[in-house]
């Protein structure tokens, strides 16, 4: 039994991922794959999973750093580089073993999407990788004082060569190099690469592979979902701190944040050390990462104390029409802890409760949604939110109280149960006048 209901899981999962399949498929996705990414354990993974976006009809362009690998060669080859204003000093004596470490780098992507083994996810696959001078770069010159020499930054993006290799259904893979009218090669940041191919190329998405989950709030969760106001503030902290994490994150918060200023509609910041973290991100309507969106207005989040008279506001007339039980306020500020709302322009639109009711147990509570906003989604994201709080907590199942929501609860994965199947101490507390009907949802 338990092995059907993971199957069962799975299968849910899949038919739930066609919507989302349907919106990706001949898309634009630029992925930045940074020399940590290249460098991690988790790699031949993203590669198998990039082959499956490119096999569901998504175009993809690749653009790949190579900052540890370069440092390492240089040490090796007993050169050092500095930097300044987070950029290498690329020096003469350091090209030749930059674009020797970069091309190496090239050429072990390659191979990776060369696979088709029998027992491999990408047997059959038959990808074309391709590269070229698709970015025309000019050297940064010198700023306060400083000569980068051979740093560059970029000058143009061949959009219409990457197209058309798009269009053949190649996926199109950019290194940080770039390349001048005067045939000299320029070591560019992957960062700027990736978002200014993004921009050039009006992508769908710009996918920043870093280090960690993603943006972490003071309390150490993720945040999901990231305004242009947000990601700047999250900007200005992380360059107080030193640490590389931190300079990872600190570089996609800004490579998102010029994108979002030019027309990219999405960025997101997945973590390259998590095993199906992008699938998670791009089929999942939970994610995995930080998305920072110019059509991001609406906040989901936990509610405060401040948010009981705007959640008494939402609620009130469903408690008047008795589809809700009525809470008095200080039942609500004695609760709160348990709600998550959305908020749209400083407003309360939408609301739900998770109650612990014994060690394994949840239910879901006070769902309501403002009469303007049904038909948007908010309730499946907030009941969606509340299963992955559960999960989290160790809970193993979700029931809900419904007088008029039946149908509503069964399309979200609930089956319809009896009384007895609630635990003891909520039968004790279940109102007959109001004969709500029981649902449970095993997680």
């Amino acid at each position: 039994m338990p092995a059907m209901t993971k199957n069962n899981d799975m299968i849910e999962w899949f038919r739930a991922s066609t919507s989302y399949i349907n919106a990706h498929r001949h898309k634009i996705f630029v992925v930045l794959l940074s020399g940590e990414a290249l460098a991690d354990k988790n790699f031949a993974n993203i590669v198998h999973d990039l082959s499956l976006l490119h096999s569901l009809g998504v175009k993809l362009v690749l653009a790949h750093g190579a900052r540890p690998q370069i440092t390492a060669a240089l040490e090796k080859a007993g050169s050092k580089s500095s930097y300044h204003r987070n950029l290498r000093i690329t020096e003469s004596s350091c090209i030749e073993t930059v674009k020797q470490t970069v091309g190496g780098l090239s050429i072990s992507i390659e191979a990776l999407f060369s696979m088709g083994m029998s027992d491999s996810p990408m047997h059959g696959a038959d990808i074309r990788l391709c590269r070229g001078n698709f970015v025309n770069a000019k050297p940064v010159g010198v700023h306060d004082g400083v000569d980068y020499h051979f740093t560059g930054t970029g000058r143009k993006i061949r959009t219409s060569a990457i197209e058309q290799q798009l269009d053949q259904g190649n996926i199109v893979l950019l290194s940080n190099l770039g390349y001048s009218s005067s045939g000299e090669v320029f070591n560019l940041s992957a960062e700027e690469v990736a978002t200014e191919t993004a921009i050039a190329l009006r992508a769908d998405k710009l996918i920043l592979l870093i280090p960690g989950e993603g943006v972490l709030d003071k309390k150490g969760d993720l945040v999901p979902s990231l305004t242009q106001e947000d990601a700047r503030r999250y900007v200005d902290s992380l360059n107080q701190a030193d640490d590389e994490d931190s300079r990872c994150l600190s570089q996609a918060l800004q490579a998102g944040l010029r994108a979002h200023d030019n027309d990219v509609h999405r960025s997101h910041l997945i973590s390259f050390k998590s095993n199906g973290a992008l699938l998670q991100e791009l089929f999942t309507r939970e994610g995995s990462g930080s998305l920072i969106s110019n059509d991001n207005f609406d906040l989901l989040r936990d509610a405060t104390i401040d948010d009981v008279a705007g959640i008494l506001k939402l609620i009130r007339p469903l408690e008047e029409n008795g589809t809700l039980v009525i809470r008095s306020r200080e039942l609500l500020e004695t609760e709160i802890e348990n709600f998550k709302l959305i908020e749209l322009e400083a407003t309360i639109i939408a609301c739900a409760a998770l109650y612990e009711t014994s060690d394994d147990c949840g239910e879901i509570a006070c769902i309501a949604i403002h009469p303007q906003y049904h038909g948007n989604g908010y309730g499946h994201r907030l009941l969606s939110s509340l299963e992955t709080t559960a999960r989290k907590n160790g809970l193993k199942r979700l029931f809900v109280l419904t007088t008029v929501a039946a149908h509503w609860f069964l399309e979200k994965g609930f089956a319809e149960g009896e009384l007895n199947d609630l635990p003891q101490q909520r039968q004790q507390l279940y109102n007959f006048q109001r004969n709500s009907k029981v649902f449970i949802k095993q997680l």
